[in-house]
């Protein structure tokens, strides 16, 4: 059974994008039933093109990426979510919408908060470098997150290892 994982963040440009694709790369290198969206609750309507170069440089695939709205995944059609991680502050202090979970359940939710590289200073050169390093960050916790038996976890268990990976 996959695993849907929504990563928010508020404009889905920048942070939420890399999320996306390193927990997506991750799990296809790895072979691993996990697929990552992302979305944003004021997209901005377009990918920082220093987050898609981050991922580009690390051999990420950036096919079909794009800024879109958290709404896309309360409707009916949307993929049955089982973890909802947000990765900066606002997007984490805002009500969500309901999402829909697996099985009736609601998705469990974690917030895995990173600084927004695209304020970094040091002009282009520090941005480029704060992406990369954000990049860096985000793929070390999903692949914390692939290492976990998500099929042989309980909701409480689960829940607790996604806070613990947020702890470090």
């Amino acid at each position: 059974m996959t695993h849907h994982v929504l990563i928010l963040c508020t404009h889905n440009s920048a942070r939420s994008v890399l999320a996306e694709g390193m927990l997506n790369h991750w799990a296809t290198r790895l072979g691993r039933d996990v697929r990552a969206h992302s979305a944003g609750s004021a997209p901005s309507g377009r990918v920082n093109p220093l987050a898609l170069q981050a991922l580009q440089a690390a051999g990420v695939d950036t096919a079909g990426v794009h800024s879109k709205s958290w709404d896309a995944f309360t409707a009916a059609d949307a993929p049955p979510l089982s973890i909802v991680i947000t990765v900066c502050d606002r997007a984490a202090a805002e009500t969500c919408p309901v999402f829909i979970g697996r099985a009736g359940e609601a998705p469990l939710r974690v917030h895995w908060g990173y600084p927004d590289p695209s304020t970094a200073e040091g002009g282009e050169a520090g941005r480029r470098q704060a992406f990369e390093l954000t990049r860096q960050a985000i793929g070390y916790r999903m692949l914390q997150l692939l290492a976990l038996p998500l099929d042989g976890m309980d909701r409480t268990a689960l829940q607790a290892a996604l806070d613990a990976i947020g702890a470090d």
